[in-house]
């Protein structure tokens, strides 16, 4: 059965290009929405009295006796073929209640049925990544918790720069998991915009109650165009974006857990269900659940761009090309939501070496920077604090030494002032982090300030997507 049929020849379709041209394939997963969607409907039509009251019984029974069978089988679709699921939908509701199954079409269009269930998709799936996201950031913050006190060298270009506590640096991270959050979030409210009752391109031909059918449908407006509301994609695109960004930065926390974990660095063991071994080399250890997050994240902005690229010329209104959003939305939302469950139980079963992150710190003159600072405080113009301590690192490469090996003349000829004062300094990576007290610093009670801040984030996330999930239901 073709929706629209009738213009058509049936003996001249070509089996090709209907191979080529079904969704049903990928759009069966809208199902649910389908027959949610149709059941606000065929209430509209009622309520307009364009559907008679036993018209309405009839629909709505034949909707239902289809929900119930597909929440009996999760293999419903098996066997099953159609150009779209709507196609199936409208199909299999003839077979229920008759004739009286044509009606469902009365004033509506695939098109406007399409972009409402594509923004039912997103707002559910935006919640769900939500989810996914809160659960890194509990695993992120009940890290930094059990390691608040262990010292670690901050990196900057790959190179060691600074003293900073592992709890800082695993706090940076929920800072970015939390932009993530909130990305989603927008994204959701976005979308929360009622299509239907728009039809094709010009609007419905009979008095839908929209506002009432939003309401229904969970929505929080009507959309105020019929022109844009079947060809705007926008909201797929944002949630296209936010799932690209998670992605990436998944892949940076993935690449970092890659370095710290390797022999060079040892700070970090990913735990063995994380990990595997070499086909050929017994003694291997890899994290291949990392390099995995690293590379999905190339396909998953891969998908921006492909949406992106297919939008970009197309004429007002709505154009078939639009069926190629479901491939990227889907791809990316599974990606994306299976990435971070994943990064959120890597981070939960990590095996922490705080001795050797420690004496890391002892490599690579971290205290540099403090030493100026110390300088700056007698009175030193830091330019020129900074072209002593420069000499100070430079003196003790050619030497082979640590600042703690310098003997007392040593460091003289190149810092004027140098005394046990600066030589303390120079020797305690704890001693520096406590000068860090400005906001958002490194400084011990600076980083239990951001830990109090991310466990009432942790909760009142919680309590929303709580909220939202009661609105859902």
């Amino acid at each position: 059965m073709k929706l629209w049929g009738g213009r058509f020849a049936h003996h001249d379709r070509d089996p090709q290009f209907e191979n080529f041209s079904e969704s049903f394939s990928l759009d069966q997963r809208w199902v649910r929405y389908d027959l949610r969607v149709n059941r606000a409907y065929v209430n509209a039509l009622g309520e307009a009295r364009v559907l008679r009251a036993s018209e309405v019984r009839d629909l709505l029974r034949g909707l239902d006796a289809l929900r119930r069978r597909i929440d009996r089988d999760p293999h419903w679709a098996h066997g099953e073929s159609s150009e779209d699921v709507h196609t199936w939908v409208e199909a299999r509701l003839a077979r229920q209640v008759g004739s009286i199954a044509q009606k469902l079409r009365t004033g509506r269009s695939r098109n406007d049925l399409v972009a409402t269930e594509a923004r039912l998709y997103v707002k559910d799936a935006a919640t769900e990544l939500e989810r996914a996201s809160l659960e890194v950031l509990r695993s992120l913050h009940h890290l930094a918790r059990k390691y608040r006190d262990s010292v670690m060298p901050g990196y900057t270009h790959l190179q060691p720069a600074q003293p900073i506590l592992f709890a800082h640096y695993l706090l940076a991270y929920f800072e970015v998991f939390s932009r993530d959050c909130d990305r989603l979030d927008d994204c959701r409210q976005r979308a929360d915009e009622l299509p239907m009752g728009t039809g094709s391109i010009a609007g419905a031909s009979f008095p839908i109650n929209r506002i009432r059918l939003a309401r229904e449908l969970g929505f929080a407006r009507v959309s105020q165009n019929s022109i844009d509301a079947t060809s705007d994609r926008d909201s797929v695109c944002e949630l296209l974006f936010a799932c690209a960004m998670a992605a990436i930065h998944l892949s940076r926390l993935a690449e970092d857990l890659v370095i710290f974990s390797s022999a060079a660095f040892g700070f970090v063991d990913l735990a063995d269900a994380y990990s595997t071994g070499s086909s050929l080399m017994p003694q291997k250890r890899n994290p291949d659940a990392m390099e995995l997050i690293r590379g999905k994240a190339g396909r998953v902005v891969g998908r921006l761009t492909g949406m992106l690229a297919m939008l970009k010329g197309l004429p007002m209104a709505y154009n078939r090309d639009l069926q190629e959003d479901k491939a990227a939305l889907f791809d990316s939302v599974d990606t994306a939501r299976d990435s971070l469950q994943l990064m959120a139980r890597v981070v939960g079963t990590l095996r922490v070496h705080a001795d050797r992150m420690k004496s890391a710190t002892a490599r690579g003159f971290i205290t540099a920077t403090d030493i100026a600072d110390e300088l700056v405080r007698r009175g030193i113009p830091f330019a020129e604090a900074h072209q002593q301590v420069g000499k100070l690192v430079r003196r003790c490469v050619v030497l082979e030494k640590t600042f703690a090996d310098l003997t007392e003349s040593e460091a003289l000829q190149c810092i004027p002032l140098w005394d046990a004062a600066l030589r303390a300094i120079a020797a305690s990576p704890e001693n520096n982090l406590r000068q860090k007290q400005a906001l958002g610093g490194t400084a011990p009670p600076q980083v239990e300030r951001q830990m109090r801040r991310a466990e009432a984030a942790i909760a009142r996330r919680a309590r929303a997507l709580r909220l939202k999930e009661r609105v859902r239901g």
